[in-house]
């Protein structure tokens, strides 16, 4: 049994409270005792069950991609760790303090995006439906727990090696709600599953995610790009004997650590999630540069960090510091893939938010 098992037997009791405490939330919220709205605007949520990263943000960004060629579309975040308060709109060079890590990547990989953050989903909603050209689709991210919100379509995440099914409600396990939850998804995505996966095992972990016939899943993997330097501009292919420093500061960096040791030697200095760097902190990165030794070294990074990470390296490349891109790669399925789903749901439900009233729209998002 591991270290965190043995501990979180101790904490049994406070995983009780903390049950009650989501049985009693989701219950006013189930009755109408707490309320919830459904904005009339194509909305898409993207979140988890299990505390910690589950792939949310390249999810999003990808489902950004997928949008855009064809509508207005805007990111709201309640904008973690972010030194502001209320809603703030991105206006010029997205600065991660102002609007948070997550919010400024995805600004700076998606100029086309309206990215804004806001501790309440729904008056963040509002103000962006207030601009002189609202959006078409809103895309809240990390926003599963939010149930002040009624999205047009959930999407929900959960990892291959720690899939909801095998955990438990916090702190004993990772969950922030009861299994239960998941009914309210109409996408399930099996994240960060192998690159080849045979049918038989996607057949058995579907039936134990034991979905509504109404629920789609859909597995996906992630896959890694060339590294790019802070400025996203393509480098030089990393060599075999290449050095890697690899510094983080996200929930889970086990699925790129061990990407980077099939090929490289890596050396790992990791930060808390969603750290905040310091000069200190890229003295130490610095020094640990240096002593790898040799020609071929590289500091490399996630996206997320490298956001914070680019106004305190240098810019003449005296330590080298990239970040390696990440995308969700669906794994081919006999039905419609999950970019047509998402695609036909909002390509049909646009059309009809023109022609319902306030109400029926309500009645008809109603979980």
């Amino acid at each position: 049994m591991s270290v965190r098992k043995n501990i979180s037997w101790f904490l049994m009791p406070l995983t009780g409270w903390y049950a009650v405490g989501v049985a009693l939330r989701n219950f006013a919220y189930n009755i109408g005792l707490a309320r919830s709205e459904a904005p009339r605007v194509i909305t898409i949520g993207v979140g988890n069950l299990a505390s910690g990263g589950t792939g949310k943000t390249p999810m999003v960004e990808h489902l950004a991609k997928l949008l855009t060629p064809h509508y207005r579309v805007a990111y709201l975040s309640r904008g973690y760790r972010r030194t502001t308060k209320g809603f703030v709109l991105n206006e010029g060079d997205p600065n991660p303090l102002r609007i948070g890590d997550e919010a400024a990547m995805i600004a700076l990989r998606h100029p086309q995006l309206v990215v804004a953050v806001c501790e309440k989903r729904l008056e963040g909603i509002n103000r962006l439906m207030a601009l002189p050209e609202p959006p078409d689709v809103i895309l809240l991210d990390d926003s599963y727990q939010h149930r002040a919100v009624v999205p047009s379509l959930n999407i929900l995440l959960t990892e291959y090696n720690r899939p909801y099914y095998k955990d438990y409600i916090l702190p004993f396990g990772d969950l922030r709600e009861f299994r239960t939850a998941r009914y309210r998804a109409g996408i399930v995505v099996v994240t960060k599953s192998p690159a080849s996966l045979n049918p038989i095992e996607k057949h058995n972990i579907a039936n134990d995610l034991r979905l509504k016939p109404y629920q789609k899943t859909f597995f996906s993997y992630i896959g890694y790009g060339q590294p790019l330097t802070l400025a996203g501009q393509p480098t030089e292919p990393l060599s075999a004997d290449t050095k890697v420093l690899l510094v983080t500061g996200i929930a889970n960096p086990e699925p790129l650590l061990n990407e980077l040791r099939k090929t490289y030697k890596v050396t790992h200095i990791r930060f808390s999630d969603h750290h905040r760097y310091t000069q200190r902190d890229v003295a130490t990165i610095t020094a640990a540069y240096e002593r790898l030794g040799g020609e071929h070294r590289v500091v490399l990074t996630t996206e997320k960090d490298a956001v914070k990470l680019r106004s305190l390296f240098a810019e003449d490349g005296s330590v080298p510091v990239c970040y390696v891109p990440i995308e969700p790669l669906f794994h081919p399925t006999n039905e419609q893939d999950m970019d047509s789903v998402v695609l036909s749901l909002v390509r049909e439900n646009i059309h009809f938010l023109s022609k319902l009233s306030a109400s029926t729209w309500a009645e008809k998002w109603h979980y």
